[in-house]
C-alpha cells in the first residue's frame, strides 16, 4: 500500500470518526432530551387533570368526554388517579386502560414518590399527589408520535448528510494526501536522477522549517559527506592502482629479462633477488593499505581496550627490529612510579603500535646511521611521546602535506616508500584524540605526540 493511499485512508478515518462521533451524540443528546421532556409533561397532565377532578370538582363525565375527543384528532394523555386504599376513584377510559395499574405499582409509588417506565411504545408515569393532607396515586400514560416523529426525521437528517460528507471527506482526503506528498515526489525525482556520475545533484529546498525540508537538508548534507568519501576513494584508487603497477611492473620486466636468453646462475640469482626485493616492497605496499582500511573503519566499530603505554611502545620497537635488524631505537622512559598511572589508557594496540612503528621506521629510514630515539615523559603539559633522528629534516614547505595519503616530500629519493605511513598514523591518532606535531632543522626532526593533557591529570 503506497503512503498516499495510506496516508489518505487515515485522514479518512479519522475525520469519519469525528463526524460518526459527533452524529451519534446529537442523536442520543435529542432522544434523551425528548424522553425527559414527554415524562414532564406526563407529570404535568396528571397533576393538571388532578386539580380539576379534586379541586375543582369537574364532572367526571365532562373530563372522560373530552379525553374522548382529543383522542380522535392527537394522542391525548390517559390519566388515572386512585386513593391511598389503591381504589380507582377516576380514569379516563375505564375499557382501554392501557396501564392496568397493580397494587404493587401502587406501593412503588407511595414509597419512591415518583417512577417513569415504558409499556411497548407509551410512555408512563406514576406519581404520588398529595391533596389535603390525603395522599393519591396518578398514573398518566401517552404515545410521543410528535416527539418521535422529529426524533427520525433528525436519524434521516444525519444518515443523509453522513452520506454527503462521507463522499465529500473521500475527496478531500485524497485531494491533500496528494498535495502533501507533492514535495516528496518531487525529491524522489531528484533522487533518482542522483548517480556516480552526478554526485553534485541536490535535493530542492525551501525557507520554510517543517519536516520536509529537514529532510532534504540531512540528505543534502548526507549526499556531500558521500561525495567527498566517493571522490577520496576514487583518488586513493588510482594513486594505489599506480603504486602497485610499478613494484607488479618491475618484477615482470626482472622475470622476462631473466627468461629472455639462456643465462649464468649467478645472474638467474641476481634476477631472482631483484624479485624478491620487488615482491617485499609489494607485500609491504599491500600491508600498509590494509592497516590504512583498519583505521578507516567507523570508530564504533573499532574495538577499544584498556592499555599501557609503555608496552604498546616497546612492542612497536620489538617488531620493527624484528623487521628491520639494522636499525637503532634507544627506548627512554622518564616517569616517576607514582605517575604510572597515566600510562593506562582506552585504545586500540594493534593500531597504536602500527602508528608508532611507522613514526621510527621514518626517522630510522631518512637518518644516514638509521638510528632514532623514542623517549616516554611526563611534564606539566602531559603525557608525551616523543621521536627524534638526526636525518637532513624536513623542508618547511612540506610540513603541512604531512598525514596527506600518498605524499611523498622533496627528500623522497633518499628511502623507498609510498606515502602511505604517515596518513595511517595520522588517522590512528586522530581515532585515540592524539595530537602531534614536528620540529625540524637541518640536523634533524623530532615528533612530539601528547597522549594525555595536563587537564586529564586533573580528572
Amino acid at each position: 500500500m503506497s503512503l498516499r493511499l495510506r496516508l489518505s485512508l487515515f485522514l479518512l478515518a479519522l475525520s469519519l470518526g469525528a463526524l460518526l462521533l459527533f452524529a451519534i451524540v446529537t442523536y442520543l443528546s435529542a432522544k434523551s432530551d425528548r424522553e425527559r421532556e414527554f415524562f414532564a409533561l406526563l407529570e404535568r397532565e396528571a397533576i393538571t387533570k388532578a386539580n380539576l377532578f379534586l379541586d375543582a370538582q369537574l364532572d367526571p363525565a365532562a373530563l372522560q368526554e373530552i379525553y374522548a375527543s382529543n383522542r380522535r384528532t392527537l394522542n391525548e394523555v390517559e390519566v388515572a388517579i386512585y386513593n391511598a386504599d389503591f381504589i380507582l376513584i377516576y380514569h379516563d377510559d375505564v375499557e382501554l386502560d392501557f396501564v392496568k395499574e397493580t397494587a404493587e405499582m401502587a406501593k412503588r409509588v407511595f414509597e419512591e414518590g415518583i417512577i417513569t417506565f415504558y409499556q411497548e411504545d407509551w410512555q408512563v408515569v406514576g406519581l404520588r399527589y398529595l391533596y389535603e393532607g390525603e395522599a393519591y396515586m396518578l398514573t398518566a400514560a401517552a404515545y410521543d408520535a410528535y416527539g418521535f416523529t422529529k426524533l427520525n426525521n433528525l436519524l434521516r437528517t444525519i444518515l443523509l448528510l453522513l452520506i454527503v460528507a462521507t463522499l465529500f471527506l473521500v475527496l478531500a482526503a485524497f485531494y491533500f494526501a496528494n498535495k502533501a506528498l507533492l514535495p516528496v515526489k518531487a525529491m524522489t525525482r531528484q533522487a533518482e536522477q542522483i548517480s556516480a556520475i552526478n554526485m553534485d545533484l541536490r535535493l530542492p529546498v525551501s525557507a520554510s522549517k517543517d519536516e520536509l525540508n529537514q529532510l532534504a537538508h540531512t540528505f543534502n548534507s548526507m549526499m556531500g559527506r558521500l561525495q567527498q568519501s566517493f571522490e577520496s576513494q576514487r583518488q586513493v584508487v588510482n594513486q594505489i592502482s599506480h603504486e602497485i603497477r610499478t613494484p607488479l611492473a618491475a618484477i615482470i620486466a626482472e622475470l622476462d629479462l631473466a627468461l629472455s636468453r639462456e643465462r649464468g646462475s649467478e645472474e638467474y640469482k641476481a634476477a631472482i633477488t631483484w624479485a624478491r626485493q620487488d615482491a617485499g616492497r609489494l607485500q609491504q605496499l599491500t600491508q600498509s593499505l590494509l592497516d590504512l582500511a583498519k583505521a578507516s573503519y567507523d570508530p564504533s566499530r573499532i574495538a577499544f581496550k584498556p592499555l599501557r603505554l609503555d608496552e604498546v611502545l616497546i612492542e612497536a620497537r620489538k617488531q620493527l627490529l624484528q623487521t628491520k635488524p639494522e636499525y637503532q631505537v634507544q627506548l627512554e622512559i622518564k616517569l616517576k612510579p607514582k605517575l604510572e598511572k597515566w600510562l593506562h589508557l582506552q585504545g586500540n594496540a594493534y593500531l597504536l603500535q602500527v602508528a608508532f612503528k611507522n613514526l621510527l621506521d621514518n626517522a630510522c629510514k631518512f637518518s644516514p646511521k638509521q638510528a632514532a630515539s623514542l623517549e616516554l615523559k611526563v611534564n606539566k603539559d602531559g603525557l608525551f611521546v616523543q621521536i627524534e633522528d638526526e636525518g637532513l629534516g624536513i623542508p618547511e614547505a612540506d610540513i603541512p602535506m604531512l598525514g596527506e595519503a600518498f605524499f611523498r616530500g622533496q627528500n623522497r629519493g633518499l628511502a623507498e616508500g609510498h606515502g602511505i605511513g604517515l596518513h595511517l598514523t595520522a588517522k590512528i591518532f586522530k581515532l585515540h584524540g592524539f595530537q602531534w606535531e614536528f620540529q625540524t632543522t637541518p640536523r634533524g626532526t623530532t615528533v612530539k605526540v601528547q597522549c594525555h593533557t595536563s587537564n586529564d591529570f586533573l580528572m
